[in-house]
């Protein structure tokens, strides 16, 4: 069952017996196309009954997954002539977050995103994907820089949080990511933030603050995780599948809120599975809106970026 989830055990079993039976036909050179088409058929079912109807708490595995692209994979995979840049000037680097200059076809734009690690050594390296206040830090210096020369600015958002220990409480994790919300409000250039896996909490909103928010179509996006809601509200960590139906953290919840702008497909079973397609899909979406944004003045831009923060949270008394 590796890279497979639990929910997904009647495909997996399926898919197998295509393997094993493609494996059967090609070393017995029978031809066994008609049984091939009539399975590999009913597996597209399949994977589109489960995929139809994913709890929320579904959808959260599937975000987590240890095999989705992460922001260094989008760098690569949209062919971005990406430089790394490191340091915040104040304290050190922080390798949960990654940013630096780069070209996105002839756009000359700044990136930055959490990165988590794909095995136990790089998970310590990277923090699992949660910055401290440097990271904040080090993203707002790059962000600056975008702000200063007039260039676009793309986040990718993958993270479970932002690191709460003591050295980062110390160095002033929430001044970090307050500033850098206060900041990112009012820059002047085109900002389009995209959350790839988990958004978690401020450690999401750190770089969070943008012209238009996109999410791919099996992430997560929430004020806390569902395993820490539960424990809060439960007193059980053990209920956050039921904490996740409750919390409204998938992307079709976040859409019917008003929160993001646009929910970016998926190849069926997640971005794991096809990662090249779902790059391409986040690519075209982000020159898409990148274009829409670069028409309008710096004025305009800090102006609707701030009545759309301003308009969340309404609501209407019937």
């Amino acid at each position: 069952m590796a890279g497979w989830l639990e929910f997904e055990k009647p495909l997996l079993e399926l898919e197998q017996r295509i393997d094993e039976l493609r494996s059967f036909a090609d070393s017995q050179n029978i031809d066994v196309a008609k049984e091939l088409h009539r399975l590999e058929a009913k597996a597209e079912d399949l994977r589109r009954q489960i995929y139809g109807k994913l709890t929320r708490w579904q959808v959260t595995q599937i975000a987590r997954h240890p095999r989705r692209p992460y922001t260094a994979d989008y760098i690569r995979m949209l062919g971005v002539d990406f430089t790394e840049l490191h340091g915040d000037r104040r304290f050190g680097d922080d390798e949960a977050m990654v940013g630096g200059l780069g070209f996105f076809g002839d756009r000359k734009v700044v990136i930055v995103g959490h990165q988590k690690g794909r095995d136990t050594k790089e998970n310590i390296r990277r923090n699992f994907g949660m910055a401290h206040p440097e990271g904040y830090r080090k993203a707002l210096r790059l962000m600056s820089l975008a702000g200063k020369f007039g260039r676009p600015i793309i986040t990718f958002v993958d993270t479970p949080g932002a690191y709460p220990g003591i050295g980062a409480e110390e160095r002033g994790q929430a001044e970090a990511i307050a500033y850098n919300l206060h900041e990112m409000s009012r820059l002047p250039v085109p900002i389009v933030v995209v959350v790839i896996g988990e958004g978690g909490s401020g450690g999401a909103l750190g770089i969070g603050v943008g012209d238009r928010v996109l999410m791919l179509e099996y992430a997560i996006y929430s004020v806390i995780s569902p395993e820490g809601c539960a424990s809060i509200l439960f007193r059980d960590a053990a209920r956050a599948q039921q904490a996740a139906e409750a919390m409204k953290i998938t992307a079709n919840d976040l859409m019917g809120l008003g929160v993001i702008d646009e929910i970016v497909p998926e190849p069926a079973g997640g971005a794991h599975r096809d990662p090249e397609r779902a790059a391409r899909a986040v690519g075209e979406a982000i020159a898409r809106h990148l274009s829409d944004l670069e028409a309008m003045s710096p004025e305009e831009l800090v102006r609707k970026r701030l009545a759309r923060l301003m308009a969340m949270g309404e609501f209407k008394e019937v």
